[in-house]
Parts: C-alpha cells; sequence; structure tokens
C-alpha cells in the first residue's frame, strides 16, 4: 500500500515528531510492507530519522515530486493533531489551515483516497476558514478524530459528508523502548523526587507563570522536589521556562533539560518522574503512557479532552481560572498520593491505547483492499 503523510514535520515540535513516529510505526505493525512518503519542512532529516521517503512540505519546490507521489498513492493520511484551525493568520490561500485543506484538494486530484487521521478539530473562528472547511474538508474520504469534542465541531463547520469516528490521539499508541539518554544528561543521583515542567508561551493569560513558579517554589520547601523544565519546542518553550525560573525564589534547585531530544527520549525522561506539570498536551500524554500523575494547565480544548480520559481532569485548571492555593493542593496530593492517582490513570490509557489503534483498524478497514493500478 503506497501512503503519503501530511502534518506539521519537521520543525522540531516534539508533539508533531511523536505523532509521526507512532503513526510510521503501527503502519509498519499492521500492514504488510506500506510504501511511505512524507511532506516534511526538513524533509532529509524526516527521511533519516523514519527511513521513509520525504518531499518538502510547503510550495516552494519539490512540487512536481508531491504530485507525484499523490498519483502514486492509494491514500492521503492527514494528521494526526491539530492542523485543521485558524489560530494562525489566515490569508486566501496562505496559512496552516489553507495549506493541508489544499494538500487534500490535490490527493483528490491526484485520483487519492484521503483520511483525516486522529486529528483534533479547530478552533476554525475566520469566515473564510469555515468557508474553506465547508469545500475542501467535506471532500475526504473517512474522519478519525481524538475526541469527540472534535466531532462536534468538525459537523459545526458543516463536514458532514465523510464518516467521523471517535477515536484517540495515535500518540497513545507510541512504541518506545525504555532508556535514560535525556536523564543521564543531567547531574541527577538518582533519588531525587523530580517534577517534570512543560511550559509553552501563551499571552492571553500570562499570570500562569507567576503561579506555577509559586507552586514550585512550593513544593520544594515542602516536599524537596527537583523540578526539571521539559521544552518539547525549544525556541519557544526554553524561554518560557526561563520566565517561570525567573520568578522562583528557588530557581537554583531547577534543572533544564536540553531541547534536542527524540520524542521517546523525553517519553523515557518523563517516565523518570514523579508528577508531570504544565501546558504541553503531548508531554502530558507522554506521562499518561508512564502512568506518571499528571497536572495539566489547560490552554485548548484538546488539552482538557485529554485530561478528561486521563483520568487528571479534577486536579488541573483552565488557563485564566487557575487557583493557585487549589493547585498547589491538587499538586501535593499527586505527590503524596501518587499510587491511588496511578490507579486511575492505567485503566483510562489502557482503553485510550486501544482506541489510538483502533485509527488503524479503521483505516485497514475502509482502504486496506483497494490498491491503485
Amino acid at each position: 500500500m503506497k501512503i503519503v503523510i501530511s502534518g506539521f514535520y519537521g520543525l522540531g515540535n516534539t508533539g508533531d515528531e511523536a505523532i509521526l513516529k507512532s503513526i510510521v510505526d503501527n503502519l509498519r505493525t499492521e500492514l504488510d510492507n506500506p510504501d511511505i512518503t512524507v511532506f516534511s519542512l526538513s524533509p532529509d532529516k524526516t527521511s533519516k530519522e523514519h527511513n521513509v521517503k520525504s518531499f518538502y512540505r510547503g510550495w516552494r519546490h519539490d512540487n512536481k515530486e508531491k504530485v507525484k507521489a499523490l498519483r502514486k498513492a492509494d491514500l492521503l493520511i492527514s494528521g494526526g493533531g491539530g492542523l485543521l484551525q485558524d489560530s494562525y493568520p489566515t490569508k486566501f490561500l496562505f496559512g496552516p489551515l489553507p495549506y493541508y485543506l489544499l494538500i487534500v484538494f490535490l490527493a483528490k486530484l491526484c485520483g487519492a483516497k484521503v483520511m483525516f487521521f486522529s486529528q483534533g478539530i479547530g478552533p476554525v473562528t475566520s469566515t473564510w476558514g469555515k468557508i474553506l472547511m465547508k469545500v475542501f474538508a467535506n471532500m475526504a474520504d473517512f474522519v478519525t478524530v481524538r475526541d469527540q469534542y472534535s466531532k462536534d465541531y468538525l459537523h459545526s463547520l458543516g463536514v458532514n459528508r465523510p464518516e467521523s469516528v471517535v477515536t484517540a490521539d495515535i500518540v497513545f499508541a507510541f512504541q518506545s523502548k525504555q532508556e535514560d539518554i535525556a536523564y543521564n544528561t543531567l547531574p541527577l543521583k538518582g533519588d531525587e523526587k523530580i517534577v517534570a515542567v512543560t511550559v509553552r508561551p501563551w499571552f492571553n493569560h500570562p499570570d500562569y507563570i507567576e503561579k506555577m513558579a509559586y507552586v514550585l517554589d512550593e513544593l520544594i520547601e515542602r516536599r524537596g522536589v527537583t523540578p526539571v523544565f521539559v521544552p518539547m519546542e525549544g525556541k519557544y518553550d526554553v524561554p518560557a521556562s526561563e520566565d517561570v525560573m525567573s520568578k522562583m525564589k528557588h530557581a537554583d534547585k531547577t534543572m533544564m533539560l536540553g531541547s534536542d531530544f527524540s520524542p521517546e527520549e523525553f517519553l523515557n525522561f518523563i517516565r523518570r518522574s514523579d508528577l508531570t506539570f504544565g501546558l504541553r498536551l503531548h508531554a502530558l500524554i507522554f506521562a499518561a503512557l508512564s502512568n506518571v500523575p499528571h497536572l495539566g494547565l489547560s490552554y485548548d480544548k484538546k488539552v482538557e479532552s485529554f485530561l478528561k480520559r486521563s483520568g487528571m481532569w479534577d486536579y488541573s485548571f483552565r488557563l485564566g481560572e487557575i487557583d493557585q492555593e487549589k493547585m498547589l493542593e491538587n499538586a501535593l496530593y499527586l505527590l503524596d498520593h501518587k499510587k491511588e492517582a496511578q490507579a486511575v490513570i492505567e485503566p483510562n490509557v489502557a482503553e485510550l491505547r486501544r482506541e489510538a489503534l483502533r485509527n488503524l483498524d479503521l483505516l485497514k478497514e475502509k482502504f486496506g483492499s483497494k490498491r491503485r493500478s
């Protein structure tokens, strides 16, 4: 089966790279020798890391190669992650939303089937974005989304033609081997109580920085924890982490992990933590996969939807609604009652993994027996 994968790949975002690894690894597990091509902004790096063919994602070059790949393809996988949204500026045919939808249109022109794969939908708030969704997203042949909110939102945008099924984020089917590459880069003795901290810029509610700093200082004083900042997208997360540290009394007792690790290496570091605390969705998912209690700060419905499914929403907060004393109380509870929290997380994650793998079952059911001539 010849498959082209389109997504936010090759920009160093750990969450998106984890999505790509999960898709590629599971396609190879579930299908008989699939022929995989990935559209990436760093095609050489993507090709080397995943042993796939890869072409430049944008329109500046490799356009003939993209068309050739789609003409040969049985299926375009668009996803996963939050591709179909216009939080970034959408101007006519420029911006992420028009790009991903035009790739869908191009695939259909080339005769390929299209599957939106394990996607989170929205927000789409601009009039032009809504028009593009209604016209081009309805060209998909089949859709899986990672939460019920995304399915409902898709239908509210008038995308009703393709069948849509709620599954789970494909990263819940992440395939990894245990190692300590990232952990061993830090001067840790092995007996620390690690709090993995994940921060990203979010300018609508900047007060979360001071509140996180307060909670981390209190955890250091009351429980002797070692906060380690985990920058999943270095160019954004390192400065945001430094902002939190600048507000702390005990910043000297924190550490910063490097930002150039693979998704597998980040996951294995988070596996060593006692609590994961912060904003990055896929850091929280890595914690859930590792059965580590996690306290999330939701900047988007996708984070809230995940936390509800993992069982940790009762301990978490929406940005703009953070009670710092309650957040401290919740963090202390999760540290002090780790086994009780794990007993909640474990069965929920097992179900999420089954739902993530269902993306592959549905792909095989809908497209597996069909071949291009």
